[in-house]
């Protein structure tokens, strides 16, 4: 994976198509996420705003601008997804200044997750010798605290 290397991403129909480019932030599961994505984990990959562009369909995107099931007004989320199909695309993180593309929508692109994120709410315990962190690493805004596999 190169910094200039360009990837094409698109919702499950093809309506909704973006290109993320360079390198992400990080490469992670979070456990949390399944609500949104309805499966037992989610692989997800974190990008700067100004990495991640729309190319087709801009007009077909749908938001949910917040965070349920949490206490925390801080924490905001801007979950999209394309209005034809209904197939993620992204979720924004302003709060956190970083955009969460599920690893699954970016075509030919090599995940090599790094840790858990989460893990207090995993309903699939996975066995991969990864860090779980209960919530988030310290650096981004969480406790750091680990939890065993």
């Amino acid at each position: 994976m190169s910094d200039t290397e360009t990837y094409k991403g698109r919702c499950f129909c093809g309506a909704v198509q973006f290109a993320p480019s360079g390198r992400p932030e990080a490469m992670a599961y979070c456990q949390s996420c399944r609500h949104w994505s309805a499966g037992p984990v989610s692989a997800f990959t974190l990008w700067k705003p100004d990495s991640v562009r729309i190319t087709q369909g801009s007009e077909n995107i749908a938001i949910y601008d917040g965070n349920p099931g949490t206490d925390n007004e801080d924490v905001v989320s801007e979950r999209k997804w394309c209005k034809v199909c209904a197939g993620h695309i992204y979720t924004g993180h302003p709060t956190m200044g970083l955009i969460d593309v599920p690893a699954v929508v970016i075509e030919d692109f090599a995940f090599k997750p790094r840790f858990h994120v989460h893990y207090q709410e995993t309903v699939h315990h996975i066995k991969d010798s990864l860090p779980k962190f209960k919530d988030l690493p310290t650096e981004a805004g969480g406790s750091g605290m680990e939890l065993t596999e």
